[in-house]
């Protein structure tokens, strides 16, 4: 069974967004010297339909353990997660009987209750189960989903953008590897939590076009106007889909760790959900002083990369201690807080 064939979605070909991205990109394209992070209003869009295909256990390197939900829509092609720390959270869509369905079907799309046991041997071939081993996976999801209870205490969520770059290959031009990894360890340490991972690459203009945007700051350009410079949007980024995932989620209020006011615009606009707090993201370069100044000392004893006799060069000259060495994250940061208005504390030296 699958409810998200496209089967009305012939009109929609031409657009992977929400009906207002037209008029969200023609904003931003308008501000290009100073993006303002405010957004016009996104109306909700009707027939946005989502539903989870799958849920499998995922245990972690550090001990714990996480599910993993992928999601299907009619908006686009591709395959969004959201990862579920904790078993007070469920899928709507995942829990729904299907026509027609067993016991086994249930358990290979992961829409069973508590923890699975090994109840076949390893000489097993065939996915058919014995009546005795049928009666009793029936008997234990009775028992376990009778016992099932839904919490009512706002969780942590993050609503993060896939970063190639950052997540796969540690690129130091931004904080989303980071960002990534510090919300699975709050939300595994806190023992309940939600990622919703959504699959638009650059905020929102794709890998191969990410990177021409890359050469472009090599240049010298910052990373908004790099994006302008290609015709693309500062921020090219909707929530739709994410609004969907914690809609079937059913979680209606959460606490989302996020500096980005736009992200929480957009999501509380769609009208289901409620962000009743925001947690900050700080780069652990600037919480942590010690490793700052490591930082700053590694840069300091790197050979300089000669000036372009192109490049315009300040007149002024720097008086007492001098500023430290700042990378391209740092930069990429400042950018994001004074021309997309996240909400970051900058450093001294970054507020010029």
């Amino acid at each position: 069974m699958n409810v998200v064939s496209n089967q009305d979605n012939h009109e929609n070909k031409e657009r992977e967004h929400p009906p207002t991205i037209h008029e969200y990109v023609d904003f931003l394209k308008s501000q290009v010297h100073s993006p303002s992070a405010v957004t016009p209003k996104l109306v909700p869009d009707n027939k946005l339909r989502i539903q989870c295909q799958v849920r499998a256990r995922i245990p972690t390197n550090e001990g714990g353990e996480m599910y993993l939900y992928l999601y299907k829509n009619n908006q686009d092609n591709k395959e969004h997660l959201a990862i579920v720390y904790g078993d007070s959270i469920r899928s709507k869509s995942l829990d729904d009987t299907w026509e027609n369905e067993t016991i086994m079907n249930r358990i290979v799309r992961g829409a069973y209750y508590g923890r699975l046991e090994e109840v076949v041997s390893d000489e097993a071939r065939t996915l058919a189960l014995s009546e005795d081993q049928q009666a009793y996976l029936e008997q234990q999801q009775a028992k376990e989903k009778a016992e099932w209870r839904a919490s009512s205490e706002p969780p942590m969520v993050r609503i993060h953008s896939e970063c190639f770059t950052g997540e796969t290959v540690h690129s130091g031009r931004c904080d989303c590897g980071e960002q990534l990894d510090t919300a699975m360890a709050q939300m595994q340490e806190a023992g309940r939590g939600v990622i919703v991972y959504l699959r638009q690459e650059g905020r929102g203009i794709g890998l191969m076009e990410k990177l021409k945007a890359y050469n472009l700051q090599d240049l010298g350009h910052d990373t908004v106007a790099a994006n302008v410079l290609l015709r693309h949007p500062a921020d090219g980024r909707t929530y739709g889909i994410a609004n969907a995932i914690l809609k079937d989620l059913q979680l209606p209020e959460v606490r989302l760790l996020t500096n980005n006011p736009d992200k929480i615009k957009q999501l509380e606009s769609f009208g289901s959900i409620k962000v009743v707090k925001r947690q900050s993201m700080v780069p652990r370069s600037w919480s942590n002083p010690t490793l700052s100044s490591l930082m700053t000392e590694v840069q300091h004893c790197q050979s300089p990369i000669p000036s372009s006799p192109l490049r315009h060069e300040s007149s002024e000259v720097s008086s007492g201690r001098s500023t430290p060495a700042r990378n391209e994250m740092d930069k990429y940061l400042a950018v994001k807080v004074k021309k997309m208005g996240h909400i970051l504390d900058l450093p001294d030296d970054l507020k010029l």
